[in-house]
């Protein structure tokens, strides 16, 4: 008789008594989570701390609002707010700011005006009789919100512009 041989060359070595060795883990231990400390930017948006605002700050941040009327006469109105948020704006967030906020309100006017624009010509200028008194309407509110602006710049608080897109930040 044959024996055939055993597939598992292993099996039965161990005696009655004796298991095989048993594959032992060290237990894992997951290290302490720590939250990792960030400080924020320098330019980062937030309300300002008092005492921290100087009066240059208040005037530059004031110059990008008034500094409109300015450029306006060249139909660039908003290349002052640009001019003062590339310069100053590096060195004070209040100044950034302000110059983002108006330089927003500026490129947003842009967009109406040109909205206006294209509205009429699609109207074959019927849809001047709309824009017209719009317009003048609006540009009695720019001057306003831009007076607002200085003068709220000027005293060291915030100013929003109603119907302002947000390209900029």
């Amino acid at each position: 008789m044959t024996e055939t041989p055993n597939p598992n060359p292993h099996q039965g070595d161990e005696g009655p008594d004796q298991q095989p060795p048993a594959y032992q883990q060290p237990e894992y231990q997951q290290p302490e989570y720590q939250q990792p400390t960030h400080q924020q930017p320098a330019y980062a948006y937030g309300p300002p701390v008092a005492g921290t605002i100087t009066q240059t700050d208040r005037n530059w941040a004031s110059a990008a609002h008034w500094g409109v009327f300015v450029a306006a006469w060249l139909a660039m109105g908003f290349l002052a707010p640009l001019v003062i948020m590339l310069t100053v704006g590096n060195q004070s967030p209040y100044v950034r700011k302000h110059a983002v906020e108006s330089l927003n309100f500026q490129i947003s006017l842009l967009i109406y005006g040109a909205a206006a624009v294209l509205f009429s010509i699609l109207t074959i200028g019927l849809g001047l009789i709309i824009v017209i008194p719009v317009a003048l309407a609006a540009f009695v509110a720019i001057v306003v919100f831009l007076i607002q602006a200085s003068i709220r710049a000027a005293n060291g608080e915030d100013y929003r512009y109603p119907l302002t897109l947000r390209f900029v930040s």
